[in-house]
């Protein structure tokens, strides 16, 4: 029975004493990833039974976890976590380092938890006291959910327990392997003939696409691939164009691509959900209506498989929408899904009655390159290691990537202004 674990993951093992939990994490963690409690216990006091040091216990294993948590490394809490004042303080750590929380339930019988007590070689627990594990664990099960945890497995033999094969699964933004080289292209807004003349610009052979569509489909002679930084959609004319373009790179192992607001925006409109139509999102939904239904269903089922943002080339470069913080990548929870997509705003709007965005770059001291869009900028600048290379195309600027390793920029002109900003660009002439 495979089970898939989160690679940045907080694993609780949930369940009585006796219910085989230390086995069960011996079997399928690294020593180094396990926190038991009974050892934080022996650490303090030389004995692992000695339960007037719990407090002082979790709290030196709360400390540990989360110096694990922030070096991107799992977690498994080996305790019975029957307890919700327990589990609230590990919950909380867990979603301030952006960690996935998950249990697993060992609901075993109370005979088979008092039959595998009753066999240990070392300390055995009051056969009273795993009966009332029994009873919390009830309780404890009808909770998990609601307070945020995944759980991933409730084992009810102890033949379950064995037939387990834990998978460990990369994290969707985890592309490390992955060193390229790229072409990082921003934010397109239904730009097609500066998309098209852009990649011309990088040397990509543009053609048919699978359907025998007129440029749909660009790859580089040379191996490159692009990467789209999202928002390809709405405020210029052809995003459905665009879109093909994409999707059919992407599947084809030409690009990549992470997604923006703008999808995210078009993905909720293509599931059922009420969006707002302003920022020239019904002139897109105006174009969308002369293609067929199947590419609409396809666009969204494209925009649910995309990573909120990528890591590349062993950690040195992050390649994301909006923008991210180092303590965000490589996580995927809807809070960095958020960060990733939408950026952080001030609370405050300005003069024109539009949010202010916070300039995370000024405060970034990450050790990867952070490529990014989103804001739109006359000239990319480097600050801190990160670059927005969202230049405004369809407000009659320029379209842009970024070559990487090279970091070599390379733009074009837009052929005319779209779509009019409503504030100013920051960089241009009054």
């Amino acid at each position: 029975m495979d089970l898939a674990l989160p690679e940045l993951s907080l694993v609780l093992l949930v369940g009585p004493s006796g219910s085989g939990k230390s086995t069960f994490a011996r079997r399928h963690f690294l020593p180094t990833e396990i926190l038991s409690s009974d050892t934080f216990r022996a650490w303090i006091s030389d004995d692992e039974a000695d339960q007037a040091t719990t407090p002082e216990a979790f709290a030196l294993l709360h400390l540990v976890a989360a110096k694990r948590f922030a070096f991107g490394r799992r977690v498994v809490i080996d305790a019975t976590n029957l307890d919700a004042r327990a589990r609230q303080p590990l919950l909380a750590l867990a979603k301030k380092h952006f960690y996935q929380p998950v249990a697993l339930v060992f609901a075993l019988p109370l005979a088979d938890c008092l039959a595998q007590n009753a066999g240990r070689a070392e300390r055995q627990v009051p056969e009273s006291v795993i009966a009332r594990h029994c009873e919390l664990l009830e309780k404890a099960v009808l909770s998990l959910e609601d307070e945020g945890f995944r759980v991933a497995q409730t084992l009810r033999t102890v033949a379950d327990a064995k037939a387990v094969n834990i998978v460990r699964t990369k994290m969707p933004p985890d592309h490390r392997g992955d060193s390229g080289p790229f072409d990082i292209i921003g934010d397109v807004h239904g730009c097609l003939d500066e998309l098209l003349l852009l990649l011309y610009k990088l040397g990509y052979d543009i053609g048919n696409g699978p359907d025998g569509r007129l440029s749909a489909m660009a790859r580089h002679p040379q191996g490159r691939r692009a990467i789209f930084l999202g928002d390809l959609v709405d405020r210029g004319p052809q995003a459905p164009a665009c879109l093909r373009l994409a999707i059919n790179m992407v599947r084809q192992g030409h690009a990549l691509m992470v997604p923006g607001n703008h999808e995210d925006k078009l993905e909720r409109h293509l599931r059922g959900r009420k969006v707002s139509m302003n920022n020239g999102f019904a002139a897109t939904l105006n174009q969308l209506e002369a293609e067929s239904a199947d590419f609409r269903q396809d666009c969204g089922d494209f925009f649910s498989t995309l990573p909120s943002h990528l890591v590349l080339d062993g950690g040195k470069l992050v390649v994301v929408h909006a923008g991210l913080q180092e303590g965000m990548q490589l996580r995927d929870t809807g809070a960095v899904k958020a960060y990733a997509i939408y950026g952080e705003v001030t609370g405050e709007l300005d003069e024109y009655g539009l949010a202010v965005r916070y300039n995370w770059a000024k405060d970034y001291r990450g050790r990867a390159k952070v490529v990014y869009g989103h804001t739109p900028v006359r000239e990319p600048e480097w600050v801190n290691d990160t670059i927005c290379i969202d230049t405004g195309c369809v407000y009659g600027g320029k379209l842009t990537a970024l070559r990487y390793p090279e970091l070599e920029l390379v733009s074009v002109d837009a052929a005319k202004e779209y779509y009019a900003a409503i504030r100013p660009i920051p960089g241009a002439k009054a």
